[in-house]
This record gives C-alpha cells, sequence and structure tokens, in this order.
C-alpha cells in the first residue's frame, strides 16, 4: 500500500481529522490528501466526510489494501477477485525472486490439493499462497507445512470453530468420539531448492469460510456452518500474523501441532507408495513424519494419505 495512504488511514481509523491537519502532517497539498482520500474510497475504504473532517467509518473491502491495513506480519498483498490457483501465481513470483508476499483470491477456478486432486475454490473461501524464502534446510521445509496448519487451524477456533489438525495437511472439525471429521481446511505447500538448502517455499492454504454446506463436497464443512460467518480481511491477517509467529520460531512448530492434533492417538491407515500402513498414530518427529505403532512395531511415515479409522 502507498505510505502516504497508509498514513491517512491510521490518522483517520483515531478520529474525524481535517484536511488541513492531514495535509500539514503529512506535508503534502490539501489537493494531494484529496486524491489519496478518493483513491482510498475507490478501494472501498469507508471513509467519512463530516463538519470536523474525514474519519474511517468502516473497513469492510476485501483487497489488497484492505488486508495489508492493520496487518501486523511483513507480508504485501497481491490481490484477485478470480484467479486459477493461488499457489500457480506464487510459484510464479517465486521464480522472479518475489519474498513475503501472499497472494490472496477470492474464487480460484483451478484449484488443487495433494496429488493434483481437484480442490473446490468457491467465492466465499479464503485461498492464500505464502511466497517465503526461509534459511532451512530441505528436511525442514516440512515444518513449514505444519506451521500452516497450527496457524489455521488456531485462527479456526479464535472463529469459533472446534478445529484439528489431521496428518499431514488438513485442518478438520471432529465429529463423535470415533476418529470422524468434517474437513474445513487443506494445505498444499510447494518448494525448490538445493540438496542442502531451500530457495523457497510456497504454502497454499485453502479454507472454507462462508460457504454453504451445499456448495461443498460430501465431507466437507465450513464456518459459516459451525460457527456463522467470519470477517475474511481479518481472518487472513490472523492467518498471516499466527504464520510469521511460527516461521520466525521453528521450534515451536512440533510441540503446538502436537496440541492442535486429532491424529494423535488415533488408529489409523496410511497409504504411501510402498503400501498401506495400520495401526495407531503416536506421535510426530522434529521435521513432522507421522510415527505409527503396528502389530511389527514402530514405523516413522514421511509422507502418505492418512485415514483415521474406528477404534477395535
Amino acid at each position: 500500500m502507498n505510505e502516504t495512504r497508509r498514513a491517512i488511514l491510521e490518522a483517520l481509523s483515531g478520529g474525524p481529522v481535517s484536511g488541513p491537519e492531514l495535509a500539514a502532517d503529512l506535508d503534502v497539498s490539501r489537493a494531494a490528501v484529496w486524491k489519496h482520500i478518493e483513491a482510498l474510497r475507490e478501494s472501498n475504504f469507508d471513509i467519512e466526510s463530516g463538519p470536523t473532517g474525514y474519519e474511517l467509518a468502516d473497513v469492510t473491502a476485501y483487497n489488497a489494501p484492505a488486508i495489508e491495513f492493520g496487518l501486523e506480519a511483513p507480508f504485501s498483498i497481491e490481490y484477485h477477485d478470480a484467479v486459477g490457483s493461488t499457489n500457480d501465481r506464487a510459484r510464479q513470483l517465486a521464480a522472479e525472486g518475489a519474498a513475503n508476499v501472499a497472494v490472496v483470491a477470492g474464487e480460484q477456478t483451478g484449484g488443487r490439493g495433494r496429488l493434483e486432486r481437484e480442490w473446490t475454490a468457491p467465492v466465499g473461501g479464503v485461498w492464500v499462497s505464502i511466497v517465503t524464502r526461509p534459511t532451512i534446510t530441505t528436511a525442514q521445509a516440512p515444518l513449514y507445512t505444519l506451521a500452516a496448519a497450527v496457524a489455521t487451524a488456531t485462527v479456526a477456533r479464535e472463529a469459533g470453530v472446534d478445529a484439528g489438525i489431521k496428518w499431514p495437511n488438513d485442518v478438520v472439525v471432529p465429529v463423535g468420539d470415533d476418529g470422524d471429521y468434517r474437513k474445513l481446511a487443506g494445505i498444499l505447500t510447494e518448494m525448490e531448492g538445493q540438496p542442502d538448502r531451500v530457495d523457497w517455499v510456497v504454502p497454499g492454504i485453502g479454507v472454507n469460510a462462508n460457504i454453504d454446506a451445499a456448495d461443498l463436497p460430501a465431507g466437507a464443512t465450513s464456518i459459516r456452518e459451525e460457527a456463522g460467518d467470519v470477517d475474511r480481511r481479518r481472518f487472513v491477517q490472523r492467518l498471516l500474523e499466527e504464520f510469521e509467529r511460527y516461521r520466525t520460531d521453528i521450534e515451536a512448530v512440533v510441540p503446538a501441532w502436537r496440541d492442535l492434533a486429532l491424529t494423535l492417538g488415533q488408529r489409523v491407515r496410511v497409504d504411501r507408495p510402498s503400501g498401506e500402513l495400520v495401526g495407531e498414530a503416536v506421535d510426530i518427529t522434529e521435521f513432522g513424519a507421522l510415527e505409527v505403532e503396528t502389530d511389527d512395531g514402530r514405523v516413522t511415515v514421511s509422507a502418505g494419505d492418512c485415514e483415521h479409522l474406528r477404534p477395535v
């Protein structure tokens, strides 16, 4: 966001401020103040004019300037009303050298999940992919998926949803006590790097936010269905702030993930390239691999599709 417009918004959020006061404080002309105010109104900021000056009445827009305003994390926002895939766009930006950019879309027309599965991403959801350039090894890259899951579950809980994490990359809402769940959000992390280091990591997060159940695939739920509509602008801000919290304290990720995990303690079936594995999920490693206790001993699984099973 233009720094002058950011300063104007911060000034107006504290109450009415006159045009001359703004011009003097920002060292610009009154005409420039008016032009910035009009530009902010065009970006759907609700700025009212009264006898005592301009005042920011509300921020209801869902776009880049609105998300950046008040965001307490070092990300710039690239917003699209509709895009094929936020991950595809984020990967393109990463290849061009970008960093600390969050690609946000009102709708995805070609969303995808793990293993190139189709991901339904209609209007009303939260679809965001984050371009990062961490100083980590390739072995640590899965921790960024875990960090995204922790951030998503945490903010969903703030919205009133009883959210937990299913290994490796789903945020779900439990149903009953037998391990059943409804999917609320999914995470697709992509990366590029060398054998000893990462060039970039893009965690893509898709959250079923203000979406009706009829518009979701079977087995899914939304924030609307669980707790009512959420302010998507504020949700994205909190999501980025929580993700920033954990990416800058990577050692805190695994303990936080364990606290939110629904998979641990469950009987599970994991489909792996090497074959199916059935047992009890007992823990994750320092790099996010799942440890499963089977009849033949404990097995560490670094990748696979995990399904919760009913207790024997």
